[in-house]
């Protein structure tokens, strides 16, 4: 690659890369403060109310609590983030842009499953980034990461390759939801700081091909991004539904693999069981479209539209590219006889 290159792309695209602040009305946050403290164990100390510096409230009576990164994707002020960043919903969330401009942000959608969501300010003619082909990365290919990094440092750059595909991780997208497993995401070597969430990952010709998401702690050169086809539906959904249309399938499961087919004697080294994970996590959620085709508790299910659940994949990955109201034809093995059972998928609430 030619010295210049990434320097050109750092030129033309950070106009259209923005820093998001977080913040909170100081009683508002005092009182959710003092209530994490209270839930704190009885040998844990202090327990007494907490108080906020007085130099951090604005003349406004906000605190700002935290910052992350984000880009235009459209003229009319449209942003891409992360849900993590935009999580609190109590929170206020405000856009900076690169030239020092201060705008109210109103949050459009929240990817329900994706760590993905949508801004949108009131402006026009905003600087939009090109959105390029999540599904064409090759390994090794070269990758440049940008954000606001620690919230201090703006228009942080960072480089590196594609370093994995198709990866899965665990965690909490959603602080309040607790942890989740993440899928499909771009795994790079690119070095990602705390508020380069919810930047751009571009490829060598300039077009975004993830949005930064995630690192692992304790490890080195280990970061993930959400492929931007996933982002690319949401938009498209908000721009024809105001918001985001996930479809439900509703059933919880355990993926089967050589390990579990021997400790659950199975008959079978591939698919799901669908299985509880609780007393309050049924493996069939009642009402949902799974329930309704008749899906049961221990059902095993082998495939999906034909293709067989294996190598990791899951139901959720057959869903990738079906809308709600489409049908998803699974083949199910219950009390070893073989069905097969079609689920019309309602929307995700």
């Amino acid at each position: 690659m030619k010295k210049n290159v990434w320097g050109k792309i750092i030129r033309e695209s950070t106009p259209a890369i923005v820093t998001i602040i977080i913040s909170k009305n100081a009683q508002a946050l005092k009182k959710d403060m003092d209530a994490e403290m209270m839930a704190l164990p009885a040998y844990a100390e202090p327990k007494e109310s907490v108080d906020i510096p007085k130099e951090a409230i604005d003349a406004h009576g906000m605190v700002k609590i935290g910052s992350g990164s984000g880009f235009f994707v459209d003229h009319t002020g449209i942003i891409l983030t992360n849900k993590h960043v935009i999580a609190d919903e109590n929170a206020e969330y405000a856009v900076i842009t690169n030239d020092d401009t201060h705008y109210a942000a109103t949050v459009l959608a929240r990817d329900p499953i994706n760590d993905v969501a949508i801004l949108k300010i009131d402006i026009t003619g905003a600087p939009v980034l090109t959105l390029g082909n999540s599904d064409a990365i090759d390994l090794g290919e070269p990758v440049l990461a940008i954000g606001n990094a620690l919230g201090l440092f703006k228009n942080t750059v960072s480089s590196g390759i594609v370093s994995g595909l198709a990866r899965s991780i665990q965690a909490a997208p959603d602080p309040k939801a607790g942890i989740a497993e993440m899928r499909g995401l771009i795994q790079t070597d690119t070095a990602i700081n705390p508020g380069n969430s919810g930047g751009p990952l571009f490829n060598s010709m300039s077009h975004v091909i993830g949005i930064n998401a995630a690192i692992v702690f304790g490890a080195q050169n280990l970061s993930f991004s959400i492929p931007i086809n996933t982002a690319k539906r949401d938009i498209k959904d908000v721009k024809k539904y105001g918001r985001v249309r996930r479809p439900l399938l509703g059933l919880r499961y355990l993926i089967i693999d050589e390990v579990m087919k021997e400790k659950m004697k199975l008959p079978v080294d591939y698919g799901v069981i669908v299985t509880s994970h609780g007393p309050l996590s049924p493996g069939v959620i009642p009402q949902s479209p799974a329930a309704k085709a008749g899906i049961k508790d221990k059902d095993i299910i082998l495939t999906c539209d034909g293709k067989k659940i294996k190598g990791g994949k899951t139901p959720q990955d057959c869903m990738e590219d079906k809308e709600v109201g489409d049908v998803l034809r699974l083949t199910v093995l219950r009390s070893g006889k073989t069905l097969t059972i079609d689920v019309t998928l309602a929307e995700r609430k």
